[in-house]
């Protein structure tokens, strides 16, 4: 019989050297960070250049890095402005939205919190309710409001610590926007009821449209559900009080000669 061979043990030393190659190869294909070496100005210049072409996934890292390196310098205080924009432009709402509270909570006093503020309220606004351009069939009331809500809350604190401020204006033409789509919610919550035969749900969510939002638009269509609502309801004053109100206000009123309108109708053309 054949005497098997012993296998003799690899020196220490020698496994600790293969070994320490090994992971020294591994480290290699690690990618090399881009920003290594270049100062906050330029982590800043590159962001910008990056942001104007529309890259919008490298000029955030940029901008990262930038925050941390220059960190207690106004340039860092624009870099959080900046990556909040970026962060908005890449469809990232939540990280936009963190990146102007923590801004807001740590520079109460920065001479651009009126900026602060007013991304905060279009971040809010597009996302719920979309560029002007894109709404012409979209029926907005459908949507959940909260974030409509928090817009005009970001809005109304805008103008009111900030009336001179050179987004206070635009500010106060998208809190009225809101003001009509939030109207226009409780209208169509209203109309879902009534078609549905709860008379009195429906009621109840047109008179919170009219006290609400008294001027908007959505009024003249919250005024006749309740006359309707009132008549299905056999409340014969209540109806006549609420028909009267609405002759008052909009004496000319479609709804009066045509009844509701068609639910496939644009929501925009009440306006």
């Amino acid at each position: 019989m054949t005497a098997v061979k012993p296998v003799r043990a690899k020196p220490l030393a020698a496994c600790v050297a293969a070994l320490t190659l090994a992971l020294a190869a591994g480290c290699s294909s690690t990618p090399k960070d881009e920003t290594a070496g270049m100062s906050a100005e330029k982590l800043y210049a590159e962001a910008r250049q990056e942001a104007a072409a529309g890259n919008h996934e490298r000029a955030i890292r940029f901008l990262e890095r930038l925050e941390g390196r220059a960190a207690g310098t106004m340039l860092a205080q624009q870099a959080q402005l900046d990556l909040a924009y970026a962060y908005h432009r890449s469809g990232e709402r939540a990280q936009a939205l963190a990146t102007l509270d923590r801004f807001i909570r740590l520079h109460p006093a920065s001479p651009a919190i009126d900026y602060a503020l007013y991304l905060r309220g279009v971040v809010n606004f597009n996302d719920n309710l979309g560029l002007f351009g894109k709404v012409s069939r979209q029926n907005l009331s459908e949507r959940d409001q909260q974030a409509s809500k928090d817009a005009y809350q970001s809005f109304r604190q805008l103008v009111e610590q900030y009336p001179n401020s050179r987004y206070a204006e635009d500010a106060r033409l998208r809190m009225s926007y809101i003001v009509n789509a939030l109207a226009e919610y409780e209208v169509h919550v209203a109309r879902y009821y009534f078609s549905r035969g709860a008379y009195l749900a429906s009621v109840n969510r047109a008179q919170q449209a009219v006290q609400e939002y008294q001027r908007s638009p959505a009024t003249e269509e919250a005024l006749y559900l309740m006359v309707q609502g009132y008549e299905r309801l056999g409340m014969p004053q209540l109806r006549d009080d609420a028909q009267r109100v609405l002759k008052t206000n909009f004496p000319d009123s479609r709804f009066l000669r045509e009844g509701l309108r068609r639910p496939d109708a644009p929501w925009w053309q009440l306006w």
